[in-house]
């Protein structure tokens, strides 16, 4: 059975030259294609104050689950640390997300992704509502990379698909226990949400693991890697490389940069974890910069619900004070008002009769 993701990007497709990226080591200069009207000058120091400083959590400090719910309210984005993943492994990640983006274009492009398909080698899918393309290049996993890496290194792609499985494993169980920490912040449980049983094999989640490429860049005061939006997963978690670009909005007026710390894992509030705790959790606005010394990379591992599932406000979470700020979806549901709406979409499912009481 085909799931959420695919179902809805088959419902969705996009042109191919909304897919295909620019051949960046071939060009010396910002083609116009590339070229935005920025607001500010990513370039330009940020002032460090200590009040703007992402989260840092500590999986194992006592207080964590209050300081995840504090994170979740007013950021939206916090970085963990002491959270289990192997940081050999992390290294291999990025060892081997280098490896792929290092490859010539003609040779990426063997495993190009189709308008309708959802794993492979492309563009964000976010490329279609902005005039100007992004520089960057992406590579979608859903499972075994193994159809799209032999296609890559016909006789050498073991390694490269060992350590992806591996880490989409390690990165699910991680998620599943941040998960947690955050229904029980919120004082849920999970007979609260009844879907959250990780073990149960009749009801898994859903996820995908997409392998991010900032290239060196020759005008980075004039481009964009990322631009801004939300995601629409309940969580997604993120390894970057030593290099900064990564922003998020804070309070809806200030860009603060989510500097990359050694070991420490980004976790970022989805769309759907914002419905669930009924608008308590931001849905975290990210964007990325790139420069023009250092190619970053990143993985980002994002994480649904299963596909027969709806989400709404949790019932504990409402009262005469707090009605149900948005009315329930599935995960297939969402993501085709994202393809249509974007970054509107979550205004298009709020509940018009609680807003008007």
């Amino acid at each position: 059975m085909m799931n959420s993701i695919s179902e809805s990007f088959k419902s969705n497709p996009i042109h191919l030259n909304q897919i295909i990226p620019l051949d960046f080591k071939s060009v010396l200069t910002l083609p116009d294609s590339h070229t935005w009207t920025l607001s500010t000058d990513p370039l330009q120091p940020i002032p460090t104050d200590p009040f703007e400083s992402v989260p840092i959590i500590d999986l194992t400090d006592p207080n964590a689950v209050l300081l995840i719910r504090h994170a979740c309210e007013q950021w939206g984005l916090f970085q963990v640390t002491n959270h289990g993943i192997p940081i050999d492994l992390l290294k291999q990640l990025e060892l081997q997300t280098k490896r792929l983006f290092s490859l010539p274009l003609d040779q990426k492009l063997r495993a190009v992704r189709s308008p309708e398909g959802i794993t492979g080698y492309g563009l964000a899918r976010i490329s279609a509502f902005f005039p100007k393309l992004m520089w960057s290049e992406g590579f979608s996993i859903m499972g075994s990379p193994l159809e799209h890496a032999s296609q890559l290194w016909p006789h050498h792609h073991k390694i490269f698909c060992n350590v992806m499985e591996v880490c989409q494993k390690d990165m699910k169980d991680l998620t599943e226990r941040i998960l947690g920490l955050m229904l029980v912040s919120l004082g849920l449980t999970r007979e609260d949400v009844k879907w959250f049983k990780p073990k149960d094999r009749k009801k898994q989640p859903q996820a995908l693991l997409h392998l991010n490429s900032y290239p060196i860049c020759p005008d980075p005061s004039r481009a964009m890697g990322m631009a801004p939006h939300t995601d629409s997963s309940l969580l997604t978690l993120l390894h970057q490389s030593s290099t900064t670009g990564l922003q998020v909005l804070r309070d809806s007026v200030r860009w603060v940069p989510v500097h990359p710390i050694r070991g420490a894992l980004v976790v970022n509030i989805g769309d759907l974890m914002h419905i669930l705790s009924n608008g308590r959790f931001k849905s975290a606005l990210h964007q990325v910069f790139v420069n023009q010394t250092h190619h970053r990379i990143s993985a980002a591992y994002f994480y649904g619900p299963p596909g027969n599932v709806k989400i709404s406000p949790s019932m504990k979470l409402i009262d005469h004070k707090h009605p149900p700020l948005y009315r329930s979806v599935t995960w297939k549901e969402y993501l085709d008002a994202k393809a249509k709406h974007f970054n509107k979409a979550l205004d298009l499912i709020r509940n018009d009769v609680c807003i008007a009481n």
